[in-house]
């Protein structure tokens, strides 16, 4: 036990190598059925699983595998060698966790052996690993999603002031950023007091910006979480969002231009209105793809751009729009 403590300490924590179980069963291809069975019986008891024996050369390096129920309903004196697949699957001991979680979804193993640079076997990471690393990452990133500090501990066990303390900085953090939302009002003070009505469809459009960015930030960071997205897919990504920014932008903006029409009577209003409804949906669609993957291109965890950041940014943006819009059509008009 402290051996293989000791090997776990030797890797990152987050990584293959900082997760794997150092038990195993390593057999050799000259091994009869039979000789397989009774070695299981010495030293199967101290293996984290049983689902896959690894054949091993004598010098640990990693030549295939064999799922446990070929042995058992194979005959006593057949060689294991025709059983063998070498066509293994293993991960590299410093590849990070949320990769090797996401090769066992791919694959659907129980476990998988864990190499290093020479492909000498150093352990598995089993399915029941996993389990926990994708539970513990999901918190992570829920919680980076909602402007909170990680914490390790349930939210019952926390005291009120851990709990402060996990929410207080990023709050801070977006109410200092709001400023300049207050800002870009104050510069145009004078057009809302001379019409008052376009302060009321300010909350409907920074919502309706801030909803859609969140609605493309979260399936951009899903699919990169899962490795469907890639850096390279940038172009492709934003084409695609600009493409249903337009037909989503279309669609609210004339439903809004018949409701304002219908409602205030007054055409230059609701065009004016429907206008920046529409470049706020495209702006919003444009920065909730675009963030995340700035974020990943510097190493920052994309969950970091998330709701609240990617709504501070779009409220600064649609607000600009419209209030330019509103003095440059309807007011001067």
């Amino acid at each position: 036990d402290a051996q293989e403590v000791l090997e776990l300490m030797r890797h990152d924590p987050e990584t293959a190598g900082g997760i794997m179980a150092t038990g195993f069963v390593a057999i050799r291809e000259q091994m009869t059925v039979k000789e397989t069975l009774e070695y299981l019986q010495v030293y199967g008891e101290e293996a984290e699983s049983l689902s896959y024996l690894y054949v091993l050369d004598e010098d640990g390096i990693l030549k295939g595998v064999i799922a446990l129920r070929e042995i058992v309903v194979s005959p006593f004196d057949e060689h294991i060698g025709p059983m063998i697949n070498t066509n293994v699957i293993s991960v590299r001991a410093d590849m990070d966790q949320e990769e090797v979680s996401r090769i066992f979804a791919k694959y659907g193993f129980n476990s998988i052996p864990v190499v290093d640079e020479n492909d000498k076997m150093l352990g598995i990471v089993t399915a029941d690993d996993v389990f926990y690393v994708v539970e513990e990452e999901t918190t992570e990133d829920m919680e980076k999603m909602a402007a909170l500090a990680h914490s390790e501990k349930d939210y019952l066990d926390t005291g009120v002031f851990g709990l402060a303390k996990q929410r207080i900085f990023w709050l801070l953090f977006l109410m200092i950023s709001a400023t300049f939302t207050g800002i870009i009002i104050q510069g145009y003070q004078k057009e809302l007091a001379s019409v008052v009505i376009l302060a009321a469809f300010i909350p409907m459009l920074m919502d309706t910006g801030g909803n859609a960015g969140t609605q493309v930030s979260t399936l951009i960071i899903r699919g990169m979480a899962l490795g469907e997205i890639k850096l390279k897919d940038y172009f492709k990504v934003l084409y695609k969002e600009l493409r249903v920014s337009l037909i989503v932008g279309i669609v609210l903006a004339a439903v809004n231009f018949l409701r304002v029409w219908i409602f205030h009577h007054d055409p230059p209003l609701a065009f004016t209105v429907s206008a920046a409804l529409l470049f706020t949906v495209i702006l919003s669609k444009v920065v909730g793809c675009t963030l995340p993957m700035i974020a990943q291109k510097l190493k920052i965890d994309p969950a970091l751009m998330a709701s609240p950041i990617i709504t501070t940014i779009v409220d600064a943006l649609s607000l600009s729009v419209y209030l330019y819009l509103a003095k440059t059509i309807y007011i001067n008009a």
